[in-house]
């Protein structure tokens, strides 16, 4: 599987996970809070570069690869997310600026449980809808351990490695995002090579 298949792959997994989600979104009454960006202000969020190639070659399409790549090997200190557009007032208030293309991190938070070590399904979610959406959080806490489906993390992280196992370390978001660039770049600089 050459690289371009690989991203398509992702989104095929990308796909089956909106699905997913939008389901759960619509059962709990638990999506994200519009204009909120708390998750995407933090340098720190873990992704894998795989998850980043549907961006990186959308980047690449629109020609604009080369120019963010450069932009995120400058960077002194991890910075928040390369495509988050944060509100000049508030960092924590903002959109994804390609919400298409945006990682498995950014499609499971707030739509994904994880299993804890007494085997019951966690929502994995932030503090910010934990306390603007207490009921539902209640409600959906107690729902995805009885009667209401929602996506597993694991599965999709899982779903992830079979695509390229090599491709799924965790790294901060922009590193992520960088080495998904470099890889597209050097791809399509070869098949043009060709």
């Amino acid at each position: 599987m050459n690289l371009f298949e690989k991203s398509e792959a992702v989104k095929e997994v990308f796909q089956e996970l909106e699905a997913e989600s939008r389901q759960f979104h619509s059962e709990a009454g638990m999506g994200c809070i519009s204009g909120c960006g708390f998750c995407c202000a933090n340098p720190e969020v873990p992704a894998s570069p795989l998850e980043f190639l549907p961006l990186a070659f959308d980047l690449y399409n629109k020609g604009i690869a080369e120019e963010i790549a450069n932009q995120l090997s400058i960077e002194d200190e991890p910075g928040n997310c390369i495509v988050y557009r944060s509100s000049k007032e508030d960092v924590t208030k903002g959109f994804c600026g390609n919400y298409a293309n945006r990682g498995l991190i950014c499609r499971l938070f707030g739509a994904s449980a994880r299993k804890t070590k007494y085997g019951q399904k966690d929502l994995i979610t932030c503090k910010i809808l934990k306390a603007q959406k207490s009921e539902a959080f209640a409600a959906a806490t107690l729902r995805i351990n009885s009667d209401m489906e929602i996506p597993m993390a694991t599965a999709y992280y899982t779903r992830l490695k079979d695509v390229d196992e090599s491709l799924t370390n965790q790294y901060p978001v922009n590193q992520a995002i960088l080495m998904a660039l470099e890889l597209v770049l050097r791809f399509k600089f070869y098949e043009e090579a060709e």
